[in-house]
């Protein structure tokens, strides 16, 4: 899947961007990102979760409420809780953010540096990585209703010739529904299509 393929080479191009550590969430919804990974400095995280600062974050209104990609320093958002300011007690001091999606699927992306500003060059970089992400990121399209009947027999542990009586059709059909499954999920078996069904909340 290109999701499995594409999200750690271009994790290596944050790295390289970002050498204080960056922050990914990608496909926002309902507050939670689909896929979220980290490598800002592991106390700053611990402290950052401990505080659930996520729910004060200016950076993250900013993201939410608009797209793309500024320095922290840019930001207008009134920092009530002083996050940014404690982020630089952890070597955090510049920042940027990039935003990209629609609200009902949004992604972000946040980048640090310990000594200086992020120049143009490097926010374009970040405005264009955030975009690749997103698309790299993205889910299937939805499954349909039978699929999610058949792979939801499985995950319940019924075997082909239970769930299929239970479905009222053949064993050759419960086994098309679950092929069929694998195939939209992009899946090698049906272990990793239940897997990648609960990644996206189709379970």
């Amino acid at each position: 899947m290109m999701q499995g393929k594409r999200l750690p080479e271009l994790y290596k191009e944050m790295d390289e961007l970002a050498p204080q550590g960056y922050a990914v969430g990608l496909h926002i919804r309902f507050a939670t990102p689909l896929v979220y990974y980290s490598k800002y400095p592991p106390k700053w995280v611990e402290y950052y979760n401990s505080n659930s600062y996520y729910l004060r974050d200016p950076l993250v209104f900013w993201g939410v409420g608009t797209t793309g990609t500024r320095r922290w320093s840019e930001i207008p958002l009134p920092d009530p809780f002083g996050v940014l300011k404690k982020a630089a007690g952890y070597g955090m001091k510049f920042g940027a953010v990039s935003s990209y999606g629609p609200i009902t699927s949004r992604s972000m992306a946040g980048i640090c540096h310990s000594e200086r500003e992020f120049t143009d060059e490097e926010m374009d970089t970040l405005t264009d990585i955030t975009a690749r992400l997103h698309i790299a990121a993205k889910p299937p399209s939805e499954l349909t209703g039978a699929q999610i009947e058949a792979l939801q027999c499985v995950a319940n542990g019924d075997r082909h010739t239970a769930a299929a009586a239970k479905l009222g059709i053949s064993e050759s059909a419960f086994k098309a529904r679950l092929t069929s499954a694998r195939i939209r999920l992009e899946a090698r078996t049906t272990s990793e299509a239940l897997k990648k069904a609960r990644e996206y909340r189709f379970l």
